[in-house]
């Protein structure tokens, strides 16, 4: 089964991204490949804005005649508009086309007229710069045809908010790949998004009236956010949505912002800026968060920041621990659960690493440790490999939530969905899965269910395991094992009648959480090493959640008589092979 949205829309959005981006045919020499996405995603999102105020462009006009004199009129224009955002300017592209000599002029004034938000979308692009080069290179007004012809046309009544924000997604992938950059740093594919927003959303109880907040503090273009709104509608249409973003990259935020003017939002909820050293929701909280931060990437341009911010403590957002230098994600999960409302919940996509990196005691452990003794870890999805468009490794859905039901509450649902998922037919940069309706079906009934040790599908096919634990059972107190110095004689050396350890005897051991030390010592140590002690000053408690251990099934190994008769068998077709080569040698 394969879900028919998903394909038709995306099959839509490549055809009309490709088509845009053909535009860049008339860029080449003024122009580099990797530089073709300069003009061609403020284009889009200037086109985009043009087509949805065309049919109110003379009510605009009309109501700034009127109202110009006074000193706030950005109310009367947004209501003559029928959106967030206007054009005071007379022009349109049409009009503009019909003044071939002026165009640099005119298109100025055009873009001049927008309302103060546009002006700072259009700011975060560097359009001025873009402009002036096309001006140079003669071919601004070529540009500016093109996109008024029927293919660049991108009005509310033929292309969706939704459908439109993932033709800007696909043009970013263009541009990213072109300029060498990783694309899936900017973009989580759908299949993945609407997996993410029916976890989040299983049994939620939404109000027939009120408002619900959703988060995404790694936007990108926002289309987890459009995802989350479209979602929530769908169970209840009359509910209010308001979505908040914050994105670092210029011309995705630049996209994102322009998405929520279009789709009727506050653009003053879509903000820039780093969101590690440079929070922009500060004394926020959410009843939804959903992001897929960057993983892998180090956090050295943040560290100062950040370092400041942990020395806070409870104040700031990262008191519980630092994670390695080197990767950077756990630091958005904990900027997420600061983020949180009492009843909060957050779906987060990671790697393999914040399941099991660093020793008891380090800062990755001590995070998972917080997480988990406050309860807060409800869920993780592991998927399979190859769902995203820049990498092939495994990922994982983390569900947390700050108010979990009685049934759910000091435990941990591990769900293995790595087997659940179709090949594409063509595969998008690395990916080559995707989560269809069966998959995600399949995924959501576990969750929802709450089985242990329970598998739904067909397990010699497409199917995910449910298995539930708690939370103390990734738990464990590494314990430091002493042994002895001993003299040439073999005694054991003595300092205020306490025998000296021996550094190089030294050796650790984990012992669960759930067992007592002393005995787990007694029954796997002593037996082996009756002088041995525990050094109980250094012990520590650490936190991992091994996945792959679970989830492990033995398979046993060929039998031996059948290793060797798939051996004959090699041998035989080899030396048939050897003697009609040879034969055939001594024939010539």
């Amino acid at each position: 089964m394969v879900n028919d949205k998903i394909n038709v829309v995306g099959t839509n959005i490549a055809e009309k991204a490709t088509m845009i981006w053909n535009v860049a045919d008339m860029l080449r020499g003024p122009f580099k490949p990797h530089e073709y996405g300069l003009v061609i995603l403020p284009m889009t999102v200037v086109k985009r804005f043009h087509d949805c105020l065309l049919p109110t462009h003379e009510a605009v006009l009309k109501e700034y005649e009127s109202k110009k004199h006074l000193a706030v009129i950005d109310g009367f224009l947004t209501r003559a508009s029928g959106y967030q955002f206007y054009n005071t300017s007379k022009f349109v592209f049409e009009s503009l086309l019909a003044d071939s000599e002026n165009i640099e002029a005119n298109f100025r004034d055009y873009l001049a007229g927008f309302s103060a938000n546009v002006q700072d979308v259009l700011a975060k692009f560097d359009f001025d710069n873009v402009i002036r080069r096309m001006v140079e290179s003669n071919t601004l007004y070529l540009v500016i045809k093109e996109f008024n012809t029927q293919k660049g046309y991108l009005g509310p009544d033929k292309i969706s908010a939704v459908d439109c924000g993932y033709i800007f997604e696909d043009l970013v992938r263009r541009f990213s790949e072109s300029f060498g950059e990783e694309a899936g740093a900017h973009f989580t594919s759908r299949d993945i998004i609407y997996l993410m927003t029916d976890l989040l959303l299983t049994d939620a109880k939404l109000d027939e009236t009120g408002n619900v907040t959703v988060y995404d503090m790694t936007m990108g273009t926002s289309q987890m956010l459009s995802c989350m709104e479209e979602r929530i509608h769908e169970l209840n249409e009359d509910i209010e949505v308001t979505c908040f973003g914050q994105e670092f990259n210029p011309s995705t935020f630049a996209i994102a912002k322009a998405d929520m003017m279009i789709r009727g939002g506050d653009p003053n909820n879509m903000r820039f800026g780093d969101t590690l050293s440079d929070d922009q929701f500060k004394g926020f909280t959410f009843k939804y968060c959903i992001s897929n931060p960057p993983f892998g990437i180090d956090w050295k341009r943040e560290q100062k920041a950040v370092e400041a911010e942990a020395k806070l403590g409870e104040l700031g957002r990262f008191a519980p621990g630092l994670p390695k230098i080197s990767d950077g994600q756990q630091l958005f999960v904990l900027n997420g659960l600061s983020k949180l409302a009492p009843d909060g919940r957050m779906a987060i996509i990671q790697n393999g690493s914040p399941l099991f990196a660093g020793d008891a005691g380090s800062g990755p452990s001590n995070i998972r440790q917080y997480i988990l003794e406050n309860d807060w870890l409800d869920a993780i999805i592991q998927l399979s490999t190859d769902q995203f468009m820049n990498t092939g490794i495994s990922t994982y859905i983390w569900i947390l939530s700050k108010d979990k039901p009685a049934y759910r509450a000091g435990k941990v649902q591990l769900i293995d969905a790595s087997h659940c998922y179709e090949q594409r037919r063509k595969s998008i940069g690395t990916k080559r899965n995707d989560i269809t309706d069966l998959c995600r079906n399949l995924i959501v009934e576990a969750y929802g269910e709450y089985k242990n040790d329970a598998v739904y599908g067909d397990k010699n096919g497409i199917y995910c395991h449910s298995k539930i634990f708690g939370s103390e059972d990734f738990g464990y107190n590494k314990i430091v094992v002493e042994r002895p110095q001993r003299d040439e004689n073999g005694e054991i050396i003595l300092k205020k009648g306490k025998p000296v350890a021996d550094k190089n005897l030294r050796d650790t051991e984990n012992v669960p959480l759930v067992q007592d030390i002393d005995r787990y010592f007694e029954r796997e140590v002593l037996p082996y090493a009756p002088d041995a002690w525990i050094d109980k000053s250094k012990t520590k408690v650490g936190y991992e959640i091994p996945m792959t251990r679970y989830f492990y099934e033995y398979q046993p190994p060929e039998p031996v008589d059948d290793i060797v008769k798939r051996i004959k068998k090699l041998e035989s077709e080899i030396s048939e092979s050897l003697n009609a080569l040879f034969h055939k040698e001594n024939e010539l």
